[in-house]
């Protein structure tokens, strides 16, 4: 059984997707922190996120890379945005993400193009969204959690500029997927969102 749940930043589309995996007893990827990953590594590197041939250069970073907390942050995620806009990128993790989908007993995976391109035949699709003013209040509570000092008005700015790269970007483009069930939580939070998400998801397989 493939879960595939889709969203923009900050929708809440990771904490579902992890509930479901532990609800459904199957594993669960964040392909966002592969891009994360591949975006650090090219500053790492000395590289330009927005070049693509310096981009594609940090798509083999070590695996211990994903333990990095700082992977997290606002600014890891701004990252991710630029480098995943590369048709070099996609295509080198691309693979990577179908053999996770495709392991024996099946797998949940969040991301923006998971329905549409990484498992277009998942069994469910979910699609979580929500406003831009409450996904800004959620990563802004989130970042001051963890010790980043960041402002409402900059991540809610971060967020519009993220959501238009992601919308607009020639590779795989943040869409909802034609088969996918809509999931918005602007009015729900963590623990309601997770008990809707799972509602869905039964559902869904029993029909």
């Amino acid at each position: 059984m493939i879960i595939a749940v889709d969203g923009p930043t900050a929708s809440g589309k990771g904490t579902i997707a992890k509930a479901l995996a532990t609800h459904f007893g199957l594993p669960h990827l964040d392909t966002g922190l592969l891009y994360r990953a591949v975006g650090k590594q090219t500053v790492l590197n000395g590289g330009n996120p927005d070049d693509p041939l310096d981009a594609v250069r940090a798509v083999d970073f070590p695996d211990s890379l994903l333990d990095d907390p700082d992977l997290r942050s606002e600014a890891s995620g701004a990252l991710a945005s630029r480098v995943s806009v590369h048709k070099g990128v996609r295509a080198a993790l691309l693979e990577r993400q179908r053999a996770f989908a495709a392991q024996p007993g099946g797998a949940v995976l969040d991301g923006r193009d998971i329905g549409t391109v990484i498992a277009p035949d998942a069994d469910v699709k979910l699609f979580v969204t929500a406003s831009v003013a409450a996904r800004a209040d959620r990563r802004h509570a989130e970042s001051l959690s963890r010790g980043h000092a960041v402002t409402l008005d900059e991540i809610r700015a971060d967020l519009a500029a993220r959501d238009e790269r992601d919308r607009n970007r020639a590779e795989a483009p943040l869409v909802e997927a034609a088969d996918a069930i809509l999931l918005d939580n602007s009015d729900l939070d963590a623990k309601a969102s997770v008990a809707e998400a799972i509602r869905l998801v039964e559902e869904a397989l029993a029909a």
